[in-house]
């Protein structure tokens, strides 16, 4: 992080504002579009079933990364006055767990959906209950375990170059930092990805026969690698690199492509669909769906 008083190394002040201003316009996209999302699942009895129990799920981490990008706007914004990041040691290491821990739900959530799709879709029987519910619990308690990691001395939350932001430090190079890195890569990228991919292919091949299509197979997935890939590879070159060889700027592009992602995962999984569309339209005009009801 930069010392107080000066500006990060290899950004200006404007760079600085810009990032700031980048960073708030995702974050008031991402939280307006998947607040609107999860106002709809609690208002519309229709969206209240096991799959779209899954979609809430990935609204509410999205929401979470979108509140994370929020704080990091306003430290960027502060950052231009005070030249300091605003919320000291303890408040880095809170912000870089709850972004962990919302990310991976995001990335985990996403491949419970296409799971959950191809089972509907390939199989012909409703997701259960039980099981909608085993997939949210597994997600996001997964999710916390691997972010409580680096709290606990299993690699180490830091600033990001911008000193804006806190994420998973990938600068240090040691044995501990190298498995972790693997390990989460595998377990938290590579695998979902993986099942993700899976599941829309084999749907698609399923639905090409029966003679139509009726979902997008390929945004989610390209979400998948075009949102989180540049950390993926990030933290996979650290591992077996160093990391100051890339510039500060280059180091901060998967931290502001990433948070993108809950706009795009809002307009995929929510305002792609007709049922959440209907029930977000009867939310804001509920009088004009109370007449349409009685018609």
């Amino acid at each position: 992080m930069a010392e107080a008083g000066a500006l990060p190394t290899g950004f200006s002040e404007l760079e600085v504002l810009a990032v700031g201003v980048v960073l708030l316009v995702e974050a008031l996209s991402g939280l307006s579009l998947n607040s609107l999302t999860i106002f709809s699942f609690c208002k519309t009895p229709e969206l209240r079933t096991p799959c779209h129990l899954l979609v809430l799920s990935v609204s509410l981490a999205d929401s979470g990364i979108s509140l994370n990008a929020l704080v990091a706007a306003t430290s960027s914004l502060l950052r231009v006055s005070h030249r300091r990041w605003p919320y000291g040691s303890d408040g880095c290491q809170a912000h870089g767990f709850q972004g962990f821990v919302t990310s991976l739900a995001s990335i985990c959530g996403s491949a419970a959906i296409a799971w959950g799709r191809y089972h509907h879709y390939c199989t012909r029987s409703q997701l259960s209950w039980s099981t909608a519910i085993s997939l949210v619990l597994f997600v996001w308690l997964s999710s916390t375990f691997w972010s409580a990691l680096p709290l606990l001395g299993w690699g180490h939350y830091d600033y990001e170059p911008l000193g804006t932001c806190c994420t998973l430090d990938y600068s240090k190079g040691d044995r501990n930092f190298i498995s972790f890195l693997f390990a989460l890569a595998f377990f938290n990228f590579f695998m979902p990805f993986f099942i993700t991919l899976t599941s829309y292919r084999l749907m698609e091949q399923k639905l090409k026969k029966s003679g139509h299509l009726q979902v997008n197979t390929t945004l989610p997935v390209r979400t998948l690698l075009l949102g989180w890939g540049p950390y993926a590879l990030l933290y996979l070159y650290a591992a077996i690199a160093d990391v100051t060889s890339i510039s500060p700027k280059l180091q901060m592009v998967p931290a502001l492509v990433a948070k993108m992602v809950p706009t795009i995962n809002a307009i995929n999984y929510a305002l792609g669909s007709e049922t959440v569309r209907r029930g977000i339209w009867q939310c804001l005009s509920p009088q004009r769906s109370e007449r349409d009801r009685t018609q």
